[in-house]
């Protein structure tokens, strides 16, 4: 299983805003693409120094070649929406994990 994280800050003044959306709809958009089988949005409990707040969202896969065709077929259209609407005001970076177990 392969766990695609995006981890966001999210600047004060949109953050109502953003939320919404990321929880109405791009979520929503990210698991009709038919490459995710589950999604969790967790809060990221330490203080930035640039202020805002900071979250992780966690998509859940079957495998890194599905991913791939996330990447290929999915990404530019959800990653350009999102600069459209939150610009400078949102900060992402991405990370691939593969889960090893769970107890």
């Amino acid at each position: 299983m392969i766990l695609y994280n995006v981890t966001i800050n999210i600047h004060e003044s949109v953050h109502d805003q953003w939320m919404r959306w990321m929880q109405e709809k791009h979520i929503n958009d990210m698991l009709a693409t038919g490459k995710f089988s589950a999604a969790r949005m967790v809060k990221v409990l330490v203080e930035e120094e640039m202020g805002g707040s900071t979250y992780s969202i966690q998509f859940t896969t079957d495998s890194k070649e599905t991913l791939q065709k996330y990447y290929d077929e999915d990404a530019p259209k959800l990653r350009a929406e999102s600069a459209q609407l939150f610009g400078d005001k949102m900060l992402a970076f991405r990370t691939e994990l593969e889960l090893i177990s769970e107890h």
